[in-house]
């Protein structure tokens, strides 16, 4: 059993939800992304998404693209964003995601990439922008090396359940509100009906994100899924307290847990 299957079993035997937490790599500096993983993880994150730094995140909205253009003008690099992941595996069990985009993938080196997630650690990838087709082509080396891939649902695609998740694990990740992430927490109205629908087409846990931004909507999503995810709020977060951990720390457990 895998670390993600391990966590929402155990989650689910104790009544809880899993509060997953995201930041992106690199900023403001490698050094301080170990230190906010561990504050994330003190906080109350049972899974944490780092984002590898990309220049065109078509997926994000304006706070996760700033905070990737940041990273990357630090010279962030694939190489070091891996070393970061070896030290938080190292310091930590809990699940680790690399949330990323899938040029970074195939300039790398498909089989190279999955092979590095393997040894450092990285239990699963989750990959906004790849097709399905290339998909594909992607998955035989996941399954060889033990890294799950992550699938995305939308309210939009949510007819499609059984065959977006298809040969994946883990769990799935619904996206909550039309657009990019982080850009409202206004969810679609029939927030409850669309969880619903995606639950009884697939055996896999069903998280939400997109857009959740305080207790209200943690409290809201967590009696409807069995995941909740965080991103553009830790983000924003991060940037305004300059990568202060404990005050990340403080942050997240006031998001998840009132």
């Amino acid at each position: 059993m895998n670390r993600i299957e391990a966590t929402f079993k155990k989650l689910k035997k104790e009544g809880k939800k899993a509060h997953i937490s995201f930041l992106t790599a690199g900023d403001p500096s490698i050094d301080q992304t170990f230190e906010l993983v561990q504050a994330l993880i003190e906080g109350g994150s049972d899974i944490v998404e780092i984002g590898v730094p990309y220049s065109d995140p078509l997926a994000d909205g304006p706070v996760i693209q700033a905070a990737s253009t940041r990273a990357l003008a630090g010279g962030v690099t694939v190489e070091q964003v891996f070393e970061l992941a070896a030290r938080c595996r190292v310091a930590t069990d809990i699940p680790l995601l690399f949330l990323m985009y899938a040029n970074t993938l195939m300039v790398y080196g498909v089989e190279k990439f999955i092979a590095r997630c393997a040894k450092v650690g990285i239990d699963g990838l989750i990959i906004p922008d790849i097709p399905y087709e290339e998909r594909e082509s992607v998955l035989p080396y996941m399954k060889k090396y033990g890294v799950e891939m992550i699938p995305l649902v939308a309210p939009t695609s949510k007819d499609r359940v059984p065959f977006i998740t298809s040969e994946c694990n883990g769990f799935v990740y619904c996206v909550s509100s039309l657009g990019v992430t982080g850009r409202t927490s206004e969810f679609a109205n029939d927030i409850e009906d669309y969880i619903r629908d995606v639950k009884s087409q697939t055996s896999l846990p069903v998280a939400i994100g997109f857009g959740i931004t305080d207790y209200e909507d943690v409290k809201r999503l967590e009696s409807i899924a069995d995941g909740v995810i965080v991103g553009s709020a830790i983000v924003k977060e991060i940037e305004r307290s300059d990568g202060d951990a404990a005050t990340l720390k403080a942050f997240v457990n006031k998001l998840f847990f009132g």
